[in-house]
């Protein structure tokens, strides 16, 4: 080894990456913890009263299935109602909508200029529909609000597991799992390896740490909460799902993470489209570092939670200048082995660059293997040859990423912050086999 690597700094590089997705992939292994019975039992009796609200902007291709889907999600023990925010569709959305008869369906239409403002606006018209009932009501302090994407299809007993789960005393909000519902193809299967294992164990861990994030589908916060930032809990960064978590968390509202409920959303089966929606999230992780001060300050946030937040929200703006090393290294690599030189030792000796090579290669493939084996152990639903086979395609995934924080810092540099929905695709026939937990 020593004649391959004969500077730390090289053998650090080498042994990083495949270190810490071995270290993260041991809590995929977790099941965050119920509540205890004697921790629940002050809220044990009241009954929660959930609303799913749904945005909806140009949704005609998937609505009908989503919102059927959430309504019955509902039963005795945790009733629900459905809200359909139409953000001033021009499809057949609210056609689709308007043929759904059921009394616990409600639908909003937004209208110009109004309308089409971005995801969170429409989440905050659709909080104030139901803060509004809720007060009429007199269930305020019951009620949770929920939301589920256009394409986002809830798993059996969500409502159960999420109730349990905010009857947790300090607990005002809950982020279920995500999975990929539609995954024959490679760009799919690579969404739900993401999804349903790496994105699962590093949130299973900040369950642990207390720095669970909020995602887009599948959140769901107790009204009261929702009202300390009155009249606009959802903010206009673009990922405002991300956002409200981090303002959660500022606030000292312990959010949990479920693996036992999930929903499960569309994966994008085009690379144009899937690395315009990763842009829009790169650029909006971007603009959360405006809340690092307050992270660094905050009373609520301290330990191993503030140093999570402060890697996830410090890695996006490092992720140029070390793209920038890499390309830099793949350059004189070459250069300094036609030259006979090693740059001082950071690059292997001619004779040693096979074996050098190899063990690079190792390094880069073993990381997306090792999370296949996870997702193919942990998921049990695709065969192992299928999981192998996007455990070896996930570092050119990871590599889209790369390309979409480029261009996301070059949108924040010309200062265009415009929200671009992500299109859907047609569903026809049956979805992929029933998803396990």
């Amino acid at each position: 080894m020593s004649s391959v690597l004969t500077s730390w700094p090289m053998l650090v590089l080498l042994l990083w990456w495949p270190v810490q997705n071995l270290a993260l992939a041991f809590f995929a292994w977790r099941t965050p913890r119920r509540p205890s019975t004697a921790t629940a039992a002050s809220d044990r009796t009241t009954q929660l009263q959930f609303w799913i609200i749904i945005p909806a902007l140009n949704e005609e291709r998937v609505i009908e299935r989503t919102v059927r889907s959430a309504l019955e999600l509902g039963d005795a023990d945790t009733p629900v109602r459905v809200l359909v925010v139409d953000d001033g569709s021009d499809d057949s959305t609210a056609r689709v909508v308007s043929g759904i008869d059921h009394p616990h369906l409600h639908v909003m239409r937004r209208e110009a200029p109004y309308a089409r403002q971005g995801k969170g606006e429409a989440l905050n018209a659709g909080y104030r529909y139901v803060a509004g009932v809720a007060r009429s009501e007199q269930t305020r302090m019951q009620t949770v609000v929920g939301v589920i994407d256009g394409d986002g299809r809830g798993s059996d007993g969500l409502l159960r597991e999420v109730a349990a789960l905010l009857r947790e005393r300090g607990v005002g909000a809950v982020q279920c799992r995500v999975r990929i519902h539609n995954r024959r193809k490679l760009l799919g299967l690579l969404q739900d390896l993401e999804f349903g294992v790496v994105a699962d164990a590093s949130q299973s861990l900040r369950d642990l740490l207390g720095s669970v994030g909020m995602g887009g589908n599948g959140q769901f916060t107790r009204l009261p909460v929702l009202e300390k930032f009155h009249p606009s809990p959802w903010t206009d960064c673009l990922v405002e799902d991300l956002e409200l978590g981090l303002r959660l968390h500022l606030a000292g509202i312990r959010i949990r993470y479920t693996q036992r409920a999930w929903v499960t959303q569309q994966g994008l089966e085009d690379i144009r489209r899937l690395l315009r929606q990763r842009t829009r999230w790169a650029q909006g992780n971007l603009q959360c570092a405006r809340h690092l001060r307050a992270l660094a300050v905050s009373k609520f946030v301290a330990g191993a939670g503030l140093l999570d937040f402060l890697v996830y929200l410090v890695m996006p703006w490092l992720t140029v200048p070390a793209s920038l090393f890499s390309a830099a290294l793949a350059v004189l690599v070459p250069v300094t082995l036609l030259t006979g030189g090693t740059m001082g030792g950071l690059v292997a000796a001619a004779s040693a660059a096979p074996l050098a090579a190899g063990l690079w290669l190792a390094a880069l493939v073993a990381p997306g293997l090792m999370w296949a084996l996870v997702f193919w152990i942990r998921r049990r639903d695709e065969p192992l040859r299928r999981a192998a086979l996007a455990g070896l395609a996930y570092p050119g995934f990871l590599l889209l990423g790369v390309a979409a924080t480029w261009r996301a810092v070059f949108r924040i540099a010309t200062r265009r912050n415009k929200w671009t929905k992500t299109e859907r695709l047609a569903e026809s026939g049956p979805e992929q086999a029933t998803l396990t937990p």
